[in-house]
């Protein structure tokens, strides 16, 4: 392992056998290779603990764990943090695919806009028979993304890289935030730093639409909301009268059919 890498590569994982090999890979192949790779398991029911051990004996840069009990995302973000020595902090998913690219251009990026805490790009979504599905792109400017927090968050956090000392001066994940905790995490960063995303594809994102329960999507929204609303009375953040109207229109969408969800999702993010 080296003493001092310049990037550390968290990776939570639970339960993704069958894709967390690419997932690995995807790092391993990355063009940038001053790294290590912390992989945690939370505790899986399948081969994925197996799989992690059988990749520590084939790369020393890879450290590996595995929970006791089950911690859940926010839990086991902290966790990873905290074990972490690399200048930049970069969130890889055990069920998502890094282009070989990400890292040294991510990296490159940081390095020449100390302004900025956290850095994205853009998302390919992909089903489980490797089909395109859409291309999310994300948009550069700070400012922009300020002024859409409250309809969409700024940066992906599949593909983001943060600056370790944000996270020294923020704290640690909201583990009351079973989903959203990124969300909040951005909202944080957002008042010490600024946003922005590489315009271009960094990220093959899994994404199983027949996976995704209605009690998920709306437990999803509830988180959001909650989040939302602490940023405007906890971190004063400054909301407009359009953020507001799209505020309440997400509590009802919550109401609505799946695909129409969906749908909307996506009419917002260009909005």
């Amino acid at each position: 392992m080296p003493d001092n890498p310049k990037v550390s590569v968290l990776m939570p994982a639970y339960n993704t056998e069958k894709y967390i090999t690419e997932a690995i890979e995807s790092i391993l192949n990355q063009t940038f290779k001053e790294f290590e790779l912390i992989i945690i398991d939370d505790c899986s029911t399948d081969r994925t603990w197996e799989i992690i051990q059988d990749y520590t004996k084939k790369d020393n840069r890879i450290i590996a764990l595995r929970n006791e009990k089950n911690l859940g995302i926010p839990e086991n973000r902290n966790k990873l943090i905290s074990l972490s020595k690399g200048k930049y902090v970069v969130w890889q998913d055990s069920d998502d695919i890094s282009m070989p690219y990400r890292i040294e251009k991510q990296y490159n990026f940081m390095e020449n806009h100390p302004d900025v805490g956290i850095c994205g790009g853009w998302l390919l979504f992909f089903n489980n028979n490797n089909n395109k599905i859409y291309t999310q792109k994300y948009n550069i400017k700070d400012t922009f993304l300020r002024k859409n927090i409250f309809k969409f968050s700024p940066v992906s956090q599949g593909v983001s890289i943060v600056r370790k000392k944000i996270y020294n001066k923020v704290g640690n994940y909201n583990i009351l935030f079973k989903q959203a905790e990124d969300l909040d995490m951005s909202f944080r960063i957002g008042m010490h730093s600024k946003y922005s995303n590489i315009p271009e594809v960094l990220l093959k994102y899994r994404f199983d639409y027949n996976s995704i329960s209605k009690s998920k999507v709306k437990e999803n929204i509830k988180y959001t909301l909650k989040v939302r609303k602490l940023a405007i009375n906890k971190y004063n953040y400054k909301i407009s009268y359009f953020d507001y109207l799209v505020y309440y229109i997400t509590y009802f969408v919550k109401f609505l059919p799946r695909n129409f969800i969906f749908f909307i999702f996506r009419k917002f993010r260009k909005i």
